[in-house]
């Protein structure tokens, strides 16, 4: 006899998924999202995310109190990671905002160094401010150190999300708000430190176009390099937070092959100049211009290293061999961070950290002991060898060389026939060992410090300019004293 199966019963199951429909709407709020339980603490239940755009509503005895939604659910603005930062928001029935929480991102500047209680008190200022009315960070809402572009896409994110919510569950309608994009506003608010960083960028470039005729007065090249590596340290660094990073490099890679956004960029306007101004000087002086003039950390180096030299520390240089080995150091870091990229990008930032230019410069030394101590030491060496992080160790140096070596020109740093057959003088002098034996400039390790235009045009340092010097000398020694004029006598007149 043919025993078959027995079905289940259409009926039972219905009812059972209808229980189970029943007891999830019965369970507390906090249990479907944690967050609302401090939020709406006297919700009973919350509903299914619907409508457009989506908003799950949180109920109340009475009836709906207010609503919950993911802001990626409603607006998408690309952060530095090309990916938006997901917030679960939480807004009353008035358009006041309950809480907000960050729930999502991808944001290498959160992944290291930022923790979660000052990603929790960032948020926990949202709380009772209204959707309809301005907030802005630096001003109603304070920025977290070292993310200050991460930290206001997030507060355009969530504040354009929760008004599109607060308007489709008719809520109100929110008086003269304006949706041009994020990075007009930017620019707006920045007007003057964008002036500061123009004008900045164009003494420099009057400063290279006029190296020739700096490099023939040595005081006046010094005291003007001087002025603009603390200019570098103290605006570009410290007060404009612009230091360049590898992982600006990996960013811009991973986004130039997937969905490329000119916003991704715009967003922070130093970030963008100085990376347009330095991908200009690329092409034309290599990557010396930015890493001997315009990145903050190394002009900290250079400044240090010239006070070391005023206090007359003695200079330490690793023989040829062991230079040669560390030189290369850099490059395998580039290929490691690049490496854990493709995998990974918040690990890669997290393995970037061997830069120090986040505790030095982004966060200016307010960060935990061992973060210090790293930024510290690199600083204290370079006090007894001039650039050692650079030189060595640097990979966004490494990755600013390898477009370097399609720059136009070759004679912005004049050299001689005798240089290094035979003179070795400059050779001898560049402390970031950039000029080979052979007299050839290395401009994928040159800084453009102008020390070896400087001993180019000195006839007391210069060997063939000292040799003219010393005939001329010796011409001059060889003559006589006077000249006699011979006149020729004429005849007396005639009394």
């Amino acid at each position: 006899m043919e025993v078959k199966a027995a079905r289940p019963d259409c009926r039972i199951l219905r009812a059972m998924l209808r229980f189970l429909v029943l007891l999830l709407m019965a369970l507390p709020a906090h249990a479907q999202y944690p967050q609302a339980r401090a939020w709406f603490p006297e919700a009973v239940r919350i509903g299914a995310a619907e409508g457009e755009p989506r908003a799950a509503p949180v109920h109340g005895k009475d009836g709906v109190i207010g609503y919950l939604f993911h802001t990626s659910d409603v607006v998408r603005i690309p952060a530095y990671s090309g990916e938006p930062i997901n917030s679960l928001v939480g807004i009353e029935r008035d358009g006041r905002i309950r809480g907000v929480a960050i729930v999502e991102h991808r944001e290498p500047i959160l992944d290291v160094g930022i923790s979660e209680e000052r990603l929790a008190a960032f948020s926990a200022q949202y709380a009772g401010k209204s959707v309809f009315e301005r907030v802005a960070v630096g001003e109603n809402i304070d920025t977290i150190s070292g993310a200050t572009i991460t930290v206001m896409v997030q507060n355009e994110t969530l504040m354009r999300a929760a008004r599109r919510v607060a308007e489709s569950r008719n809520v109100g309608a929110v008086p003269g708000p304006s949706q041009e994009p994020l990075w007009k506003t930017v620019w707006r608010d920045r007007a003057f430190a964008i002036g500061v960083l123009a004008a900045g960028l164009l003494a420099l470039n009057f400063i290279l176009l006029f190296q020739d005729w700096l490099a023939r007065k040595p005081r006046l090249l010094t005291l003007v390099r001087r002025a603009f590596l603390a200019y570098t340290v103290l605006f570009i660094g410290w007060y404009a937070l612009a230091q360049l990073s590898i992982v600006h490099v990996l960013t811009f890679m991973h986004a130039a092959v997937r969905d490329f956004s000119w916003e991704t960029f715009l967003i922070d306007p130093m970030l963008f100049i100085l990376w347009s101004f330095v991908a200009m000087t690329l092409l034309l002086w290599g990557r010396g211009v930015y890493c001997g003039w315009l990145c903050p950390f190394g002009a900290m180096q250079e400044l240090v290293q010239q006070a070391a030299r005023r206090l007359k520390l003695p200079q330490l240089e690793f023989p040829d061999v062991v230079h040669e080995r560390l030189w290369g150091l850099k490059y395998l870091i580039l290929l490691g961070l690049f490496g854990v990229s493709l995998q990974s990008m918040g690990e890669a930032a997290r393995l970037a950290e061997v830069e120090p230019f986040k505790t030095a410069v982004t966060l200016r030394f307010e960060r935990e002991w061992p973060f210090v101590l790293y930024a510290a030491a690199l600083i204290a060496v370079s006090a007894v060898n001039r650039k050692f992080y650079c030189k060595y160790v640097c990979s966004l140096g490494a990755a600013l060389s390898i477009p370097g070596r399609f720059r136009v020109f070759d004679w912005w740093l004049r050299r001689r026939k005798e240089c290094g057959r035979p003179c070795q003088t400059c050779a001898r002098d560049c402390e970031v060992r950039a000029i080979r034996p052979t007299g050839e400039i290395n401009a994928n390790e040159c800084h453009y410090c102008l020390d070896c235009q400087v001993t180019y045009y000195s006839d007391r340092r210069c060997m063939p300019l000292i040799e003219r010097r010393t005939k001329r000398e010796q011409r001059r020694s060889q003559a006589p004293d006077s000249k006699l004029i011979h006149i020729k006598p004429t005849a007396s007149p005639r009394k």
